[in-house]
């Protein structure tokens, strides 16, 4: 783990044993201590461990590594005890809100220090004991999850043949900086909707501005975990709609008219902050300040052939020299599964020819095969009709932007503090940048721009963005479709498979590290 990452880790140790120092202030007076220790970090939680009768080794533990964390709470548990805080509700408000309920013991006239000995008197029933231990857990796992790293479970073949469906990875949240929940009043182990209730996991009384604790970038070609952006509004429909087909997609569906797509939906559209959008992972094809070209399905970076993983696919017209393929032979050899789509005839095409996904390596084997007569690439192309395949894809522009899923660009991805000349041939580029995710007022009239109520012939981008791509470029819902992620929606870094799961264990995916 980098230095950064282990001082971002003891800053918010740091800022644990400082938030309640105004509430210590006051209980230790009343315990006859001098209430100035209150406001020098750990040496107050010392002075806690003195007080509540602590054997001195739990002061050391603070200091290991995120366990620190719940071992401070604990402190304030075994501390609050000695005021005869014995309550459960009264320990949920110690770990919860400290720095308030701290002030209330320590200036209030009623509690007062009673010492360690009222500790022999009171014993946690059997029940209690439960309660109290699957309440710290599920608060440690909730904070860890928040701050350090979460699982995370691929659940559909975009990322194949790098991520396989059913591979659980562990995403780490402190690659890129630890980021702040945009909504820190939420249930724990909940993303964005119980279960059972369909309803929302969190409350929006508190929202907290993008923070990021040590920030540092993506890198090109990293696997991302990030908030879908066009996920700010959604048709809750999970059949249809939901991150399947977004509520923009809808409203093109509609012809632009949103009024058609509110008396249609209007009773099961919400809206999402940021943190709560849903979770998609892909991979950074490019970083901000990058040009990306994609021709023929070949990504260009800057004008040069993007670095290809080991793991990317794309299809291809197969053609045998009469056979029908086996497709049990195919997916015992070479991983390629009939149920998933991934080989299949081709229609139109004659009964020996099929269309199969295959990754730069598999069609060197597969073009050396006896059985096989010619493999040629897929590649969609933009004719009078519009794309000869994959639909229309981001911006969304036919009349500047004639573009497809292999035939893309070039487009500048924006990199904060860049500055660009706007035109109305770039207007729908970055329209959505600038007034969505950097919160202007923006609009083009009679070609001339409008931006926050004033005239501009440019813009000043306040983040950096980037360009993710599923690994299974032909069936893959990324940034072809709906554009750039802001710095504020990457969650963190995928770094390692713990488990694989197909029908059973998947023996030599589990502890793999991810590329």
């Amino acid at each position: 783990m980098p230095l950064s990452e282990f001082l971002g880790i003891y800053l918010i140790g740091l800022l644990l044993v400082l938030l309640p120092s105004i509430g210590l202030y006051g209980m230790f007076k009343k315990a006859g201590v001098s209430p100035w220790k209150a406001f020098v970090p750990f040496y107050n939680t010392y002075v806690m461990t003195q007080l509540a009768g602590m054997k001195s080794y739990w002061f050391y533990l603070q200091f290991l590594p995120i366990v620190g964390w719940f071992i401070t709470l604990a402190i304030f548990i075994d501390f609050v005890k000695v005021y005869g805080k014995f309550a459960f509700w009264e320990h949920a408000l110690t770990v919860l809100v400290p720095f308030v309920y701290f002030i209330y013991i320590g200036f209030n006239k009623q509690d007062r220090y009673v010492g360690t000995e009222v500790l022999n008197l009171y014993k946690k029933s059997t029940i209690r004991e439960w309660v109290d231990a699957a309440i710290f857990a599920i608060v440690a796992a909730g904070l860890i999850r928040m701050f350090i790293f979460e699982a995370y479970v691929i659940p559909t073949p975009s990322m194949e043949r790098s991520l396989l469906v059913n591979d659980f990875l562990f995403v780490s949240k402190t690659a890129y900086g630890t980021r702040v929940p945009n909504t820190p009043l939420a249930f724990p182990l909940v993303h964005h909707t119980f279960p059972v209730l369909k309803t929302k996991s969190y409350l929006e009384w508190v929202k907290l501005d993008y923070r990021r604790w040590f920030a540092r970038p993506v890198k090109r070609n990293d696997v991302v975990v990030f908030n879908l952006p066009v996920g700010d509004t959604v048709i809750n429909d999970e059949v249809n709609y939901g991150s399947k087909r977004t509520y923009y997609d809808a409203i093109r569906d509609a012809g632009g008219d949103r009024n058609k797509v509110w008396d249609a939906f209007g009773e099961i559209i919400i809206t999402r902050p940021v943190d709560k959008r849903e979770n998609f992972i892909k991979r950074a094809v490019a970083v901000a300040g990058d040009t990306l070209e994609i021709r023929n399905a070949v990504v260009y970076i800057n004008g040069k052939i993007n670095d290809i993983p080991a793991g990317v696919q794309t299809n291809y017209l197969l053609r045998t020299k009469g056979q029908m393929l086996d497709y049990e032979m195919l997916e015992k050899e070479y991983g390629i599964r009939e149920s998933l789509g991934e080989v299949m005839p081709a229609p139109g095409f004659g009964s020996n020819t099929y269309e199969i996904f295959l990754t730069k390596e598999q069609v060197g084997i597969f073009s050396k095969l006896p059985f096989v007569d010619s493999i040629a690439p897929v590649v969609s192309t933009y004719n009078d009709r519009g794309p000869s395949m994959g639909g229309e894809v981001f911006p969304n522009d036919p009349v500047n932007c004639k573009w497809t899923l292999d035939n893309f660009g070039p487009l500048y991805i924006p990199k904060k503090g860049a500055t660009i000349q706007l035109t109305p041939e770039i207007y729908s580029r970055y329209e959505r940048i600038i007034r969505t995710y950097e919160h202007n007022d923006f609009e083009m009239r009679d070609g001339k721009f409008i931006l926050n109520g004033q005239p501009a012939t440019s813009y000043t981008f306040k983040m950096d963005y980037y360009w993710l791509m599923g690994d299974n470029r032909h069936n893959s819902l990324d940034s072809r479709y709906w554009g750039f992620v802001p710095e504020d929606h990457v969650v963190g870094k995928a770094s390692l498979i713990f488990f694989s799961w197909d029908g059973g264990p998947r023996w030599k995916r589990i502890f793999r590290s991810i590329k």
